[in-house]
Order: structure tokens, then C-alpha cells, then sequence
């Protein structure tokens, strides 16, 4: 009897710790994804499924934005590109048929791999670099910066600051940023739940059975959604994925880009950024 208690108050504790709250952006697991090996070749499975908004867009609406990127920032011979985050090479291709200069950077190493043959068996001269694109540095000045799929979402106050700061060094004078970035309105849609699921999706987190609990928490004064994964595979360690996600209004976009001194522009679903080194904040954006 005294050894079911033990049992009892342990999987309460366990299940009190998978179901609790953590402070906002205060874990980042980015690595137990983009870096594992066997998730990573499921995400890249993903990028590469046409048909699916999940890891990257639908074949047609990628079509029709790099069509209009390209039209709109009058990208071609003698512009340079830097795409943060390009996975396989979905939108640096494209580019690149246009006569850019273009970069991919990517923390998956099956994603740059597999855009590197893509851009050999094209003949398509690419520079794809496998990195952490907050440590990336160069001495080229970029035409164009991009950061598709709204990675921009995934990163906490401190990364983004950064990853603005490394942006005003990277861009030319007079050069622009475009990302885009989940809104309000999404935002407001979200709810909190609890779901527990065997082998979730397919055996996407682990290539053992496993069970995984989902808990999606909201912070309503930040205007952040966690979902937190936790997973028990049937042999190895568990372990606890959090995937943080900030909406932002527009405000709080001019608000981000002002504090590095850029010149913003919004419009729906993106931010247009005109950044310069000498640039000055405008309150009046």
C-alpha cells in the first residue's frame, strides 16, 4: 500500500510539472528541433511536401510572393540577397533565377544540404551557409533581407533585439528588411488547451513509440502563445520541446524597428523595413 503512494505522489508531481505554466520566453529549445538529426529530416519532409501550410507555404502562394519580392524590390543583376532561415531553398532558388546575388542561412544541416544539391543539379550559384543566423557575420552589404515563415515570431525580446542590431550591419544604405509576422488577429484566435497524443504526428519527434503531451499556454500581456511539448519516449530520456510564438500588432513592430533606429513601413501579414546606418527613429511612424 505505502509503495502505491510513492507511485501516486510521483506521477502527480510529474503530471504537475508536464501541465505547468512557465514564465514567458524563460526556456529555448530551437536545437531539439533544427538540430536533431532525426527531426530535422521530418521537417524537411514537410518543406518539401507542395501541398501543405506546416513548415513552409503551399508551391503557388511561394510562387506568387517571390514573384512580387522580386518585382517589388526590383531584385536582378547586380542586387544582392540574404534569406534568414531558408530552409531547403524554397525562396532562395526563385531568387536566384532573377541574376541575384543570393545567401541562405540555415540551422539545419539536412535543409542546407539538400538546397545545396538543388542549387548544383540547377546550376544555380547560391552561397548556402549551415548557421545560427544570429552568429552570422560577413563582410557583404545586402540589397535585401528576408525572413520567411515567420521566424521573426519564434525568437524572444533578446534574440530579436539582436538579430536587428546584426540587420542594420548587414544591409547596404537605403537597403530593405522584409519579414512577416503573425497578427493580432491570429493571436485573439489562439486558445489554451491540454491534449496528450501516442507517436504524434506519425513519429514526427521521435523515431521510438513515445507519448507526447501538448499544453498550449497563453500570455495575454505579451502577446505570446507556448506550445509546450512534453515527450516520454518508451527508452530514452524524456525531454521538453517549448515552441514560443509572439504576435504583434503594428505598433509593436514600429516599436521593435524604431529601437535600432530603422524606418518602417507596415502592411498586412509583413513588415517593410528601410534601414540605414544613419538612420534616425520617427515618431510619427
Amino acid at each position: 500500500m505505502e509503495r502505491e503512494q510513492r507511485k501516486g505522489d510521483n506521477m502527480f508531481v510529474l503530471l504537475d510539472e508536464i501541465n505547468s505554466k512557465p514564465g514567458v520566453f524563460s526556456s529555448y529549445t530551437a536545437s531539439a528541433l533544427w538540430a536533431d538529426e532525426y527531426r530535422s529530416k521530418q521537417m524537411l519532409e514537410f518543406h518539401l511536401n507542395e501541398a501543405i501550410n506546416l513548415s513552409s507555404r503551399k508551391a503557388d502562394f511561394i510562387e506568387r510572393s517571390c514573384d512580387w519580392i522580386i518585382d517589388h524590390f526590383e531584385i536582378g543583376m547586380g542586387k544582392s540577397v540574404c534569406d534568414f532561415g531558408c530552409g531547403p531553398g524554397l525562396y532562395t532558388s526563385r531568387f536566384a533565377k532573377s541574376g541575384a546575388q543570393v545567401t541562405g542561412l540555415d540551422f539545419s544541416r539536412n535543409s542546407i544540404q539538400y538546397a545545396r544539391r538543388q542549387a548544383e543539379l540547377t546550376k544555380q550559384n547560391v552561397d548556402y551557409v549551415e548557421i545560427n543566423y544570429l552568429d552570422f557575420e560577413t563582410p557583404s552589404r545586402f540589397d535585401l533581407i528576408t525572413m520567411i515563415m515567420c521566424d521573426f515570431c519564434a525568437l524572444g525580446p533578446e534574440q530579436r533585439s539582436r538579430l536587428l542590431s546584426k540587420f542594420s550591419t548587414l544591409l547596404k544604405d537605403g537597403g530593405s528588411v522584409l519579414l512577416d509576422v503573425y497578427s493580432m488577429a491570429a493571436f485573439d484566435q489562439r486558445e489554451e488547451s491540454r491534449t496528450y497524443e501516442k507517436n504524434q504526428l506519425n513519429h514526427f519527434r521521435h523515431k521510438e513509440d513515445y507519448y507526447c503531451f501538448l499544453n498550449t499556454f497563453k500570455y495575454d500581456a505579451d502577446s505570446v502563445v507556448l506550445d509546450k511539448y512534453s515527450i516520454f519516449p518508451e527508452k530514452s530520456e524524456p525531454e521538453t520541446v517549448y515552441n514560443w510564438l509572439q504576435y504583434f500588432s503594428p505598433r509593436a513592430c514600429r516599436q521593435s524597428f524604431q529601437q535600432q533606429g530603422s524606418k518602417l513601413r507596415i502592411s498586412t501579414g509583413m513588415c517593410q523595413v528601410k534601414l540605414s546606418r544613419d538612420s534616425i527613429p520617427s515618431s510619427q511612424l
